[in-house]
């Protein structure tokens, strides 16, 4: 195992981090953990070295904190450092924030969490806990010993990112991030800035939810046939994100002990600064490549936000091009469904034409939308 430093922190943290959002279930239900598997890929990850394991309140419908604590059992608890996250969209008085951290505590079976986030900011949620005094309940909560150290992930714009980062003395961040997704989010400029204020950063979704370890259509493939060096498709993206030096830990959600296995070979390899030039503009080709098999071209400006309905348009293109690009309109229809407010959904447009007048691509936005909901609604 390959360890880097986190952040401010005297701590080599192993560069795979265990995430348990993705655990093995039974019967293709995920609050149906299968016990006896996820815990044996989890210790056997550990006895290879890994030692930051990640998980939160909502993970496998709220049993993902119960397994982990469990797995931690038998000495495991004292050879890592355990993450978790404040469910920040439940926290409605400051009293919740208190609350729910004990919940979790109880759950996880232990007197403190190393790492606690708040988690998923936002605009919407980052004014709420600011406005509720979430700086008062992490300084309490530190003082008492409950958590070691704050941090928070993040699902919003870069502006937004920044501002959360300036706001208050975290200790690390966490963030999506992989070669398909350097502008969106955080992004890359996101990463450079974190890292410069001194936070550990730790990343989120680096093969974009299991879409970079599928197979790859034909004409992706062919580029990846093209390397003298063969990897897999998930260890080219890993070996990405490990490339960038502020990087400190990139977690997987990995749900069989093949992808363990994998997973672990390639930490134990991968290097800041080891693609090699031809490497790297492979990974561009391939990018370019799944771009081209966009079906709407938004660049997600934002020129037509805010819309009048509530609609999220960029968001709702966006889940309607990973549904093509990666072949899977499963995960794309869940997100829809799932992380899209009714009305922000496509099917909220009224087709008052607003966003077509500003909108700098002059794209049909209203009959994408139909489509859009076409594909995701029924």
């Amino acid at each position: 195992m390959f360890y880097r430093k986190f952040g401010p922190l005297d701590f080599q943290v192993s560069a795979l981090g265990f995430g348990c959002m993705r655990l093995p279930v039974l019967n293709k239900d995920p609050g149906q953990i299968n016990e006896a598997e996820a815990i044996h890929m989890i210790r056997y990850a550990i006895d290879q070295g890994v030692n930051y394991i990640d998980t939160a309140y909502f993970y496998h419908n709220g049993q993902s904190e119960i397994l982990v604590g469990k797995a931690l059992k038998d000495g495991y608890r004292e050879k890592v450092k355990l993450a978790t996250k404040m469910p920040v969209g439940k926290v409605q008085t400051y009293e919740d924030f208190d609350r729910l951290l004990n919940e979790q505590l109880q759950k996880l079976d232990t007197g403190y969490i190393d790492f606690y986030l708040m988690h998923g900011l936002n605009r919407r949620t980052w004014d709420n806990i600011r406005k509720l005094g979430f700086e008062r309940f992490l300084e309490q909560a530190l003082a008492d010993g409950r958590i070691r150290y704050p941090g928070f992930s993040f699902h919003d714009e870069y502006p937004v990112f920044t501002e959360i980062v300036d706001a208050y003395p975290w200790t690390f961040c966490q963030i999506q991030y992989n070669y398909m997704d350097t502008q969106i989010q955080a992004g890359t400029a996101g990463l450079k800035y974190a890292a410069a204020k001194g936070l550990a950063v730790v990343i989120m979704e680096p093969i974009k939810g299991g879409k970079l370890a599928k197979n790859p259509p034909a004409a992706v493939q062919k580029l990846w046939d093209k390397s003298p060096v063969k990897h897999s498709p998930a260890e080219w993206a890993l070996r990405w994100v490990w490339n960038h030096p502020e990087v400190s830990v990139v977690l997987s959600g990995m749900s069989t002990m093949d992808q363990v296995e994998e997973n672990l070979r390639t930490a134990g390899t991968a290097r800041p600064n080891s693609l090699t030039e031809a490497e790297l503009s492979l990974i561009e080709q391939v990018k370019s490549m799944y771009q081209s098999l966009t079906k709407i071209d938004c660049t997600a400006c934002g020129y037509c936000q805010p819309c009048p309905s509530g609609v999220e348009i960029p968001r709702n293109f966006t889940l309607y091009n990973d549904a093509h690009i990666y072949d899977d309109f499963g995960a794309s229809r869940f997100a829809y469904k799932q992380f899209l407010q009714e009305n922000s959904r496509a099917s909220a447009c009224t087709e008052c034409g607003q966003c077509e007048d500003v909108c700098p691509q002059h794209l049909s936005i209203r009959e994408h939308l139909k489509a859009v909901h076409s594909a995701f609604g029924g």
